[in-house]
């Protein structure tokens, strides 16, 4: 019971019990929002070392992914749009990013009904629910898979994945890992079983002091990997910044034999971009003049698979589509048709802008070279 004359007292205190529970859970909702927000910029690769990912902007692109229904699944068909290039350049970040396990892609995002009035709450936790949701597929429509009963380990896993420029039953390239000591039969399995011809190498063994990759062919002579013999026929240094090897290649189960070129470039560091272009365009062109008229795949490798890989990959295939006269070419949503069918290629955004440098350059270079 309470006194009449301490009611005042009793309600004081519930008053400020009442407010205090309110500004708790205040900022029990605003620390939850905080953390959402946060993890939907980390799953979209925006780490706070980036500092330009506004929250206007993230609103925007909630409104975007609401009112788009699916626009990003179809960026690969071609037509840009500026908020299609600010989507994809605003995913970059300078930071390292974890090395991806074999994930080929659905669209990147899943298609949601349109809602052009949702507040900006549920647009926020539906974001956040498709990231969760697409970092833990499996993309295996693009996945390498291997035969599992000429496999050692009985596996038909590689990290890998097949990289489509136009035609889905002819991929134009394979987009893989560096091989490790315990995957270089599975490499070569995989280059047996695709049929290819040309190695893109873009990595040092060693870089820094850390190993990028393992030595997956011979010193000289021959090695065997399990039921592939891989022999060494020549090595050419052509310039100070890439070399050419030819190698032989046997299966001994069945004795047939094959012969394949790897374009090793040298000057790409771990971190960071070359320093100019136009070395990377010279090596392209040369890997392009080996590989003419080939239908196999190109396999494509760094160390992970993903940044100076998906760089080397993009560059090629927006001035072969130039080659081949398309008018309009959208980098940005050749990058997204890129991503769609391995995550993480082309890692940070001076890699992108490499990207642009380098297909500026040498446009510029084919105009010089037209006649006046």
């Amino acid at each position: 019971r309470v006194q009449p004359g301490s009611r005042w007292v009793f309600a004081t205190l519930v008053s400020m019990a009442c407010v205090g529970g309110i500004l708790v859970a205040a900022m029990t909702v605003a620390c939850l929002r905080h953390h959402a927000h946060r993890l939907a910029a980390k799953k979209l690769g925006l780490g706070p070392e980036e500092g330009s990912f506004s929250h206007q902007e993230y609103q925007d692109l909630c409104r975007q992914h609401m009112a788009s229904k699916g626009a990003f699944a179809t960026a690969g068909a071609g037509g840009g749009t500026d908020s299609r290039v600010s989507s994809v350049s605003s995913q970059f970040s300078d930071g390292a990013q974890p090395s991806p396990s074999s994930h080929s892609s659905t669209p990147s995002w899943c298609e949601e009904p349109a809602q052009a009035n949702m507040d900006i709450s549920t647009g926020h936790m539906i974001l956040v629910r498709t990231l969760f949701i697409l970092s833990h597929i499996k993309y295996d429509h693009s996945r390498v898979k291997l035969k599992a009963d000429s496999n050692p380990s009985r596996s038909d896993y590689i990290n890998a994945s097949t990289i489509i420029e136009h035609d889905p039953r002819m991929p134009a390239y394979i987009a893989t890992q560096g091989p490790l000591s315990h995957t270089i039969s599975d490499f070569w399995q995989m280059v047996w079983e695709n049929g290819c011809t040309v190695i893109v190498m873009l990595t040092a063994l060693v870089e820094d002091g850390e190993k990028q990759c393992d030595r997956y062919w011979p010193d000289e002579g021959s090695s065997l990997y399990h039921i592939y013999e891989v022999n060494l026929v020549s090595e050419h240094i052509w310039c100070n910044d890439f070399l050419v090897r030819s190698f032989y290649l046997k299966n001994v189960q069945t004795q047939e034999t094959r012969t394949l070129t790897q374009f090793h470039f040298l000057s790409w560091p771990a971190q960071g971009i070359p320093t100019s272009t136009r070395p990377l365009l010279d090596f392209r062109r040369k890997v392009n003049k080996c590989y003419r008229g080939r239908s196999c795949p190109i396999i494509v490798h760094c160390s992970d698979g993903t940044g100076r890989t998906g760089t080397y990959i993009l560059i090629d295939m927006v001035l072969n589509r130039m080659a081949k006269g398309v008018k309009e070419i959208d980098i940005a949503a050749t990058l997204e048709h890129v991503r769609d069918q391995r995550p993480g290629m082309v890692r940070t955004k001076d890699q992108f802008e490499f990207a642009l440098t380098a297909v500026a350059e040498e446009v510029n270079a084919i105009l010089k070279a037209l006649p006046q």
